[in-house]
């Protein structure tokens, strides 16, 4: 038998390694549909343990209708590559539950009953030019009638998927919420406006508060409560109003039955200060705190005491003059992933935290409660009175006061261990006196110690509720999106939930925020802010006072209408002279504050730009001169 020709056999070859990688590439496109490799620091496009977590737990199965225009989205590039992404999302945790999540893919096409499906399920459609609209939502449904829907997916929230998903599921499967028990004296339910927007049906709660409504059964305790009801999981105190012996007895006796609270409290509280919409008077007063429940859980805090810090201070603009340098405010902190205790599960996973007028929290010595920090400033920080930073509003100003002490101060803390009383003398009067009334139920008798060990978070800032540090809120498609830019409002809700018992979304809350800042850059600003501003700011007095001698005599010599004397044109040039000199002592100050970052600017731009092709080039010229001493050998040989 002849054997093949070598030409024949190697077209063989080619032909059937044609047919593998077709039918590899079948085989692979049929079944391995999601499979991606994440290269993203934080894993940002990896299912977290958190959603795995909530998918394993589940107990009934789950239905998920993924809406989608397909025809009509078809000419929409950016709307179908986020549809397939969605689309593969829902068929990967589908695919986790083992027949406990049902997916269902369904196109709405114009005038079908799958639009009337969708429309009676409440998505929003999306106009296109046609006239035909885009539905691009899911609905969610359980055994026992439960129903969530994402109307729309915007685009804006594409970041969030995972967590819009997931915390979809965890609803649909946890249908009872948890009792969440609020004390504040901030609007936080109506928003800015306050009592007179809410009366005028104007009010926008604050996003954080309405992600806790939407989340768990908020209930107000508001009035002259004197227990705090026994179906209440969770206690939010944030900024209250001056609370009574019986309710913050109350308080105490909650604490010590095993209940759990968050606390937030102030030195100096910009959505307690007036123009707030609200009667600061009624409501919560500018600076907090809770002095005789603290020192029973083992926490100090000085009220009027506020946080500033040179490192992690946020930068403003101060001058509507584009010349002008955005200049630091030391006491509005802009705190990172060092910032934070990454043991805790709480923060382990916060990236930014937005705050103001933040206060210090420290432990009591001899306390039988174990304080541990979760939120610390920078060690380039110091105290400065709250009086202070209510009244020096320019921020050069509070810079140049400040001397950093070098170390860090505790923001927020978790408070845990065994707990006694802050009234070891027995209930306060006016308790006693209520407790005897006839239309009430009594009261337990009191607790001296708690039955187990305390779960408490202490916060020394209520701004962190205030939507403009955080997050922005924008329409879309009739629907008010939030887009978070910092982690405010997660932090709120993972330690609400986390007091809870519950830590599967926190991870997912946090980690769509990957703030990625410029640290470098941001040191040399606060470093050349601190040693030349100073020296700026009194140039640019003495130039205000040179110019506006300088016009008063050009101004009163025309007055006059006399002819200028040879004193007075000498005193006119001496002050021109002076003038063009503190101009040019001011550029050579401006230009101090930029050199250092113009330097780490030019070293970059030849690293980028430079330096890679010179070493592409000489390691090619390299190589070029090896290979020919190689033939030279070679040939010598």
């Amino acid at each position: 038998m002849r054997p093949l020709p070598r030409r024949l056999y190697a077209l063989a070859t080619i032909v059937f390694a044609a047919i593998i990688f077709v039918a590899l590439n079948i085989a692979v496109d049929s079944t391995i549909t999601t499979a991606r490799i994440d290269l993203t620091q934080n894993g940002l496009f990896t299912l977290s343990k958190g959603t795995r977590n909530t998918i394993a737990k589940l107990q009934e199965p789950i239905t998920l209708k993924f809406f989608y225009s397909k025809h009509v989205a078809a000419d929409y590039a950016q709307i179908s590559a986020y549809a397939k992404r969605v689309r593969d999302l829902l068929q990967e945790y589908a695919a986790l539950s083992h027949g406990k999540i049902r997916f269902e893919e369904i196109d709405p096409e114009p005038f079908t009953p799958a639009e009337d499906e969708a429309v009676a399920d409440g998505l929003t459609g999306a106009p296109t030019d046609s006239g035909d609209m885009v539905y691009f939502g899911l609905v969610g449904t359980n055994t026992i009638d439960g129903r969530q829907t994402i109307a729309f997916f915007n685009q804006n929230r594409e970041a969030f998927l995972e967590y819009d998903l997931t915390q979809l599921i965890y609803r649909l499967s946890t249908p009872k919420k948890p009792v969440l028990g609020i004390i504040t004296g901030l609007p936080l339910d109506t928003g800015p406006g306050g009592v007179m927007a809410a009366m005028q049906g104007r009010a926008q709660p604050y996003v954080a508060y309405q992600q806790l409504v939407d989340e768990y059964d908020t209930r107000m305790l508001r009035g002259a409560f004197d227990r705090i009801p026994a179906d209440i999981d969770v206690l939010l105190i944030a900024q209250p109003p001056q609370l009574s012996d019986a309710q913050r007895y109350a308080i105490d006796q909650f604490v010590l039955r095993g209940g759990r609270v968050l606390v937030f409290v102030d030195p100096d509280s910009g959505l307690a200060a007036p123009g707030q919409g609200f009667d600061p008077q009624a409501g919560a007063p500018v600076v907090s705190n809770l002095p005789q429940l603290f020192k029973a859980w083992g926490i100090a805090f000085n009220p009027n005491s506020v946080v500033a810090d040179l490192d992690r201070a946020q930068r403003v603009q101060v001058s509507a003059d584009p010349r002008e340098p955005v200049a630091i405010y030391p006491i509005w902190l802009h705190l990172t992933a060092d910032d934070f205790d990454h043991s805790d599960p709480l923060t382990a996973n916060l990236q930014t935290l937005n705050l103001a007028t933040a206060g210090a929290l420290t432990p009591v010595k001899g306390a039988s409660t174990t304080f541990t920090p979760l939120i610390h400033s920078s060690n380039r920080a110091a105290l400065i009175p709250g009086e202070e930073a209510r009244t020096v509003t320019q921020p050069r100003a509070l810079l140049a006061q400040i001397r950093p002490t070098g170390k860090d101060y505790v923001i927020a803390a978790r408070i845990s261990g065994p707990v006694k009383t802050a009234f070891p003398d027995g209930p306060p009067a006016d308790v006693k006196s209520a407790d005897s009334g006839a239309n009430k139920e009594p009261l337990p008798p009191q607790l001296k110690s708690s039955k187990a060990d305390a779960n408490i978070i202490v916060v020394a800032d209520s701004d962190i509720f205030d939507d403009r540090f955080w997050v922005r809120v924008q329409s879309a498609f009739g629907q008010q999106v939030a887009t978070p830019f910092a982690d405010n409002g997660a932090f709120i809700v993972n330690a609400v939930e986390n007091l809870m018992g519950s830590n599967d979304l926190i991870s997912l809350r946090t980690r769509a925020t990957n703030d990625r800042p410029f640290t470098v850059v941001q040191k040399l600003q606060a470093n050349a802010q601190a040693e030349f501003q100073t020296e700026a700011d009194a140039l640019k007095s003495k130039l205000a006072d040179t110019q506006e001698r300088l016009r008063a005599l050009q101004q009163g010599a025309g007055a006059k209408g006399d002819t200028i004397t040879t004193a007075q044109a000498g005193e006119i040039d001496r002050f021109k002279r002076e003038l063009l000199d503190t101009r040019s002592q001011l550029r050579q100050v401006q230009h101090n504050l930029r050199k250092d970052i113009d330097r780490l600017g030019a070293i970059l731009a030849f690293v980028n730009i430079g330096l890679m092709p010179l070493l592409v080039a000489g390691f090619a010229l390299g190589l070029a001169i090896l290979r020919k001493r190689r033939r030279a050998r070679a040939l010598n040989l």
